[in-house]
């Protein structure tokens, strides 16, 4: 189950795909965040949700959006998913799978991360959460609605 509606969106630091390292509350100062959980970079429904978010880049940034996707690929994996799909966004890399465990986006045991979005506020406070672990395209069009 993921973090409710009005939780504080716990703070983190991790190496992204701008080739420095991300900081949740920071770039929480200059606009909303869609922080998307997903499994694994060049699986199919990954792909497909990454190329949701991606088709509907121009709607989140007329919103004043911004899109980041996260999972336990190292960054060398998340250079190459973004380059390959032309992804407008950063990836960020939690290797380690403390971020998903901290937003409950790890599943127990296997240790493989959730697919589950947040639309976070730049108050830090959680505004919308959605899971749904086979919908990846249903992600974009909750948070897209979320935000508006």
């Amino acid at each position: 189950m993921p973090l409710k509606v009005q939780d504080t969106a716990p703070d983190f630091s991790a190496p992204s795909t701008a080739g420095k390292n991300f900081n949740l509350y920071a770039e929480l100062a200059h606009s909303p965040i869609v922080l998307y959980f997903y499994p694994k970079d060049f699986t199919p429904g990954c792909t497909k949700e990454a190329c949701e978010f991606r088709d509907h880049s121009a709607a989140f940034h007329d919103l004043n959006v911004k899109v980041i996707g996260i999972n336990k690929d190292n960054i060398e994996t998340h250079k190459r998913f973004r380059m390959e799909h032309k992804l407008p966004f950063e990836l960020v890399s939690d290797e380690s799978g403390d971020i998903a465990k901290a937003y409950k986006a790890l599943i127990p045991l296997v240790g493989l991360t959730r697919r589950v979005t947040y639309l976070i506020g730049t108050d830090k406070k959680i505004l919308a959460a959605f899971d749904d672990f086979f919908g990846a395209a249903s992600h974009v069009k909750e948070m897209l609605k979320q935000a508006k």
